[in-house]
């Protein structure tokens, strides 16, 4: 992928702001935002399809595989992986791992961690990883491999322990035996527990989100929902305001009728896009496996050859942040949720918006939403886009 090395540069365009587009220039200099300018009294109406888009680079923090990558895989598959996502606008990512063996997911959080400094600079920056699993509910286990799911009561935390350091996220199903322990414990090490996966009750799914949950699995995915007689993890999660939920915005997950619904309830900085690829994503391959489960594509369908569930999807963030703003919503707002918004869930400060003293991660939008080009840390690449 082609790069331009300019360590100083005047970017103009569109630019999304936390709370509006307005036309203005971004000055980049040394690898950080040195200030961004707005024209006075200008419009981002009329500036015509020639007129670029300057957004925050995405971040996907839940994201399995990409162009034939695993994240599971070794060195050389993150490597593959990171390269695939930041050609779709994805700067700043968590590899993410699904139900396996506790043997195995140390290993791959050994693997993570030994990559994290060598990681291409023509890539997304890895910000750590993402368990989804094995602590969730056989009940809504979705697209996991049964046979590795556990109870947190009966495991020891000395053999999660090798696990925590650049652990950012873990899913977590509230209701399963020692699941509000083990919330508060990744809670007290600095690791945020996602509530998915899970059959919980409204109360047990309340429990676990005032145990320290801070976040949501693939809403409406894999959960106990919205029903007017036994409301579950999906209602808790969206009448929390303090809680993040994650969308995969790709038609299959969740029916697009009901992104009002979400998008009308949550709080704007409480919506966070996510991928949820898999390695088929961009490939053009129409199986693969995935945890040790085959899966196949369907059109643009991702689904367990035996059974037909939901697999993880084929998308990437920019896909994710052009059919939400197509939907209706603010593409400011789009755009928070694919970059902003998931920073503010880890923590992460130095990045994510367009203003001084942010890293210089930005994204180059055509008129259609298309990624033209990606700037990491001050360093034009090419985009899938790219005319």
């Amino acid at each position: 992928m082609a790069a331009d090395r300019s360590a100083s540069e005047v970017v103009r365009g569109r630019l999304v702001l936390d709370d509006r587009v307005a036309i203005g220039t971004v000055r980049v200099d040394d690898g950080h935002i040195a200030a961004v300018e707005l024209d006075p009294g200008a419009s981002d109406t009329g500036a015509g399809p020639s007129f670029p888009f300057i957004a925050p680079g995405f971040v996907d923090v839940h994201v399995h595989g990409w162009g034939g990558h695993d994240a599971m895989g070794p060195s050389e598959a993150l490597d593959g992986m990171a390269r695939a996502l930041l050609a779709h606008g994805v700067t700043s990512f968590l590899p993410t791992a699904v139900t396996a063996p506790l043997s195995d997911l140390t290993a791959f959080a050994d693997r993570v961690r030994a990559w994290l400094d060598a990681a291409p600079a023509d890539g997304a920056v890895p910000l750590g990883f993402n368990l989804e699993g094995p602590f969730i509910s056989a009940a809504r286990k979705g697209a996991h491999n049964p046979s590795f799911i556990r109870h947190p009561a009966g495991v020891d935390r000395a053999d999660l322990e090798p696990l925590i350091e650049g652990l950012r996220l873990m899913t977590v199903a509230p209701e399963i035996p020692g699941a509000v322990e083990l919330i508060e414990w990744l809670r007290d090490r600095g690791v945020a527990a996602s509530m998915g996966h899970s059959a919980a009750t409204l109360q047990a799914a309340r429990d676990g989100y005032a145990a320290g949950g801070r976040t949501t699995t693939h809403l409406f995915n894999a959960m106990s929902g919205i029903d007017h007689h036994a409301p579950g993890l999906a209602v808790a999660a969206l009448v929390d305001d303090d809680a993040w939920v994650e969308l995969i915005a790709d038609g299959h997950h969740v029916d697009r009728a009901l992104w009002p619904i979400i998008t009308r309830t949550k709080p704007s900085d409480r919506l966070i896009l996510v991928s949820d690829a898999v390695s088929l994503a961009g490939t053009g391959e129409r199986r693969a496996a995935i945890g040790g489960m085959a899966v196949e594509l369907i059109g643009d369908r991702c689904t367990l050859v035996d059974g037909g569930a939901l697999a993880g999807s084929v998308i990437a963030l920019d896909a994710a942040v052009r059919n939400l703003a197509q939907s209706g919503v603010p593409l400011a707002h789009a755009v928070a949720a694919a970059s902003r918004n998931p920073l503010a869930l880890l923590g992460v400060t130095d990045r994510g918006r367009l203003a001084a003293a942010q890293r210089a991660d930005l994204v180059e939008l055509g008129e259609d939403l298309q990624v033209r080009r990606v700037m990491r840390g001050g360093v034009w690449h090419a985009g899938a886009g790219a005319a």
